[in-house]
């Protein structure tokens, strides 16, 4: 198995590079080097999910998971970026670890969209919300909840998640490609960045303990090992 996975890094390394070779000389358009770089992040991230330890019971959780987080974004969709969907996501990947994280991320933002609406922005939110999903899903390993780092993350997150779309949304639509057309898409959205991030801390203090409690003993009611064990998903990155 690690030559597999040495393997499929190397041919992502190979992949980000060909495209990075493309955009610097002019070959290929910005905003498809970092769509096919996008594509080859996710498709090495499911090619991990897939190969990782999951069975029937887990593939139940992050259907759920990833419904509750979609269906809570769909709700709050009038409130400009402020949704549980972010919350839900890494809360889920603190208990259950970065791959479980990384899969209700990538669903969260399809499902909510087949109501919000399909776009070329879809790709970006499956990739932020995955890197969310996998960044709780580290903070998590070996540990209790932990209120302050966790709070912390979730400011974070809603701030490089804005980072991430902002940068999607330069190379794809702003000419030139500069430092000063990049600050200017930054500051048109710091606003709503803000908020998200205010967001996330805001359901993070509300509703972090209880939803850990309550994941925390679904965990150790359906996935029971012996002691020395893992469950499956926990440590799968």
């Amino acid at each position: 198995m690690r030559g597999v996975n040495i393997n499929a890094l190397l041919t992502l390394l190979l992949g980000l590079a060909g495209l990075i070779y493309l955009g610097i000389n002019d070959l290929a358009n910005w905003a498809l080097v970092a769509t096919g770089a996008a594509i080859l992040l996710l498709g090495f991230a499911v090619w991990k999910f897939e190969n990782s330890r999951i069975d029937a019971r887990m593939l139940i959780l992050i259907a759920t998971m990833s419904a509750l987080a979609g269906v809570s974004r769909v709700l709050f969709a009038a409130i400009p970026n402020v949704q549980p969907g972010t919350f839900i996501v890494m809360i889920t990947g603190y208990v259950f670890g970065p791959a479980t994280g990384l899969a209700v991320g990538v669903l969260t933002a399809f499902v909510s969209n087949l109501f919000l609406g399909q776009g070329p922005w879809t790709l970006w939110q499956m990739l932020g919300w995955g890197l969310c999903g996998i960044a709780a899903g580290w903070l998590g390993k070996n540990r209790n909840f932990r209120l302050i780092p966790f709070l912390v993350l979730s400011g974070l997150a809603g701030l490089l998640f804005g980072l991430l779309m902002n940068s999607w949304h330069w190379l794809a639509f702003v000419y030139p490609l500069n430092a000063t057309t990049f600050l200017a898409t930054w500051a048109a959205s710091i606003i709503f960045d803000l908020m998200h991030a205010a967001g996330n801390i805001i359901f993070a203090l509300i509703l972090g303990h209880p939803f850990y409690n309550y994941l925390l003993r679904f965990r150790m009611r359906m996935f029971f090992q012996p002691v020395g064990n893992s469950p499956p998903g926990k440590h799968d990155f």
